[in-house]
Protein backbone atom coordinates (compact mmCIF):
# COMPACT_ATOMS: atom_id res chain seq x y z
CA UNK A 1 0.00 0.00 0.00
CA UNK A 2 1.02 3.51 -0.70
CA UNK A 3 -0.05 7.20 0.29
CA UNK A 4 -1.55 7.17 -3.28
CA UNK A 5 -4.15 4.24 -2.34
CA UNK A 6 -4.48 5.99 1.32
CA UNK A 7 -5.94 9.49 -0.39
CA UNK A 8 -8.00 8.12 -3.04
CA UNK A 9 -9.64 5.54 -0.30
CA UNK A 10 -9.91 8.07 2.41
CA UNK A 11 -11.05 11.03 -0.59
CA UNK A 12 -13.73 8.04 -1.55
CA UNK A 13 -15.40 7.07 1.84
CA UNK A 14 -15.77 11.28 2.79
CA UNK A 15 -17.34 11.80 -0.64
CA UNK A 16 -20.19 9.08 0.09
CA UNK A 17 -20.50 9.77 3.46
CA UNK A 18 -21.36 13.99 2.11
CA UNK A 19 -22.87 12.88 -0.99
CA UNK A 20 -20.46 14.92 -3.15
CA UNK A 21 -17.18 14.46 -5.04
CA UNK A 22 -16.24 18.64 -4.21
CA UNK A 23 -14.60 18.24 -0.58
CA UNK A 24 -11.62 20.58 -0.72
CA UNK A 25 -9.09 17.68 0.90
CA UNK A 26 -7.73 20.46 3.51
CA UNK A 27 -10.90 22.13 4.68
CA UNK A 28 -11.95 21.07 8.23
CA UNK A 29 -14.62 18.43 8.19
CA UNK A 30 -15.78 19.65 11.79
CA UNK A 31 -15.69 23.35 11.52
CA UNK A 32 -17.53 23.83 8.53
CA UNK A 33 -20.59 21.32 10.26
CA UNK A 34 -20.02 19.33 7.21
CA UNK A 35 -19.80 15.98 9.35
CA UNK A 36 -20.28 15.51 13.16
CA UNK A 37 -18.86 13.00 16.56
CA UNK A 38 -20.77 10.02 14.44
CA UNK A 39 -18.85 10.67 11.31
CA UNK A 40 -15.38 11.02 13.69
CA UNK A 41 -16.17 7.28 15.16
CA UNK A 42 -17.08 6.18 11.52
CA UNK A 43 -14.02 7.65 10.33
CA UNK A 44 -11.84 5.38 12.85
CA UNK A 45 -13.52 2.60 11.99
CA UNK A 46 -13.13 2.97 8.42
CA UNK A 47 -9.20 3.52 9.01
CA UNK A 48 -8.40 0.59 10.87
CA UNK A 49 -10.70 -1.76 9.17
CA UNK A 50 -9.46 -0.51 5.36
CA UNK A 51 -5.93 0.11 6.17
CA UNK A 52 -5.33 -2.71 8.74
CA UNK A 53 -4.45 -0.19 12.06
CA UNK A 54 -5.55 -0.04 14.89
CA UNK A 55 -6.15 3.53 16.18
CA UNK A 56 -4.89 3.69 19.92
CA UNK A 57 -5.85 5.90 22.30
CA UNK A 58 -3.43 8.72 21.97
CA UNK A 59 -3.99 8.60 18.54
CA UNK A 60 -7.86 10.04 18.74
CA UNK A 61 -6.74 13.75 18.19
CA UNK A 62 -8.85 15.94 16.42
CA UNK A 63 -6.05 17.22 14.17
CA UNK A 64 -5.81 13.79 12.96
CA UNK A 65 -9.04 13.46 11.55
CA UNK A 66 -10.27 16.99 10.58
CA UNK A 67 -9.63 16.68 6.84
CA UNK A 68 -8.99 14.67 4.10
CA UNK A 69 -5.02 15.68 3.79
CA UNK A 70 -4.94 14.95 7.79
CA UNK A 71 -6.13 11.39 7.76
CA UNK A 72 -3.96 10.59 4.70
CA UNK A 73 -0.77 12.09 6.94
CA UNK A 74 -2.03 10.10 9.92
CA UNK A 75 -2.07 7.01 8.22
CA UNK A 76 0.82 7.73 6.55
CA UNK A 77 3.09 8.37 9.28
CA UNK A 78 1.03 5.33 11.36
CA UNK A 79 2.28 2.66 8.49
CA UNK A 80 5.30 4.72 8.10
CA UNK A 81 4.66 5.04 4.17
CA UNK A 82 6.22 7.65 1.59
CA UNK A 83 4.68 9.37 -1.48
Amino acid sequence: MNLETVAHKTREFVSQFLNTDTVDADVDLFATGMVNSLFAMQLVLFVEKNFGMAVANEDLDFENFKSINAIIAFVGRKLSLSA
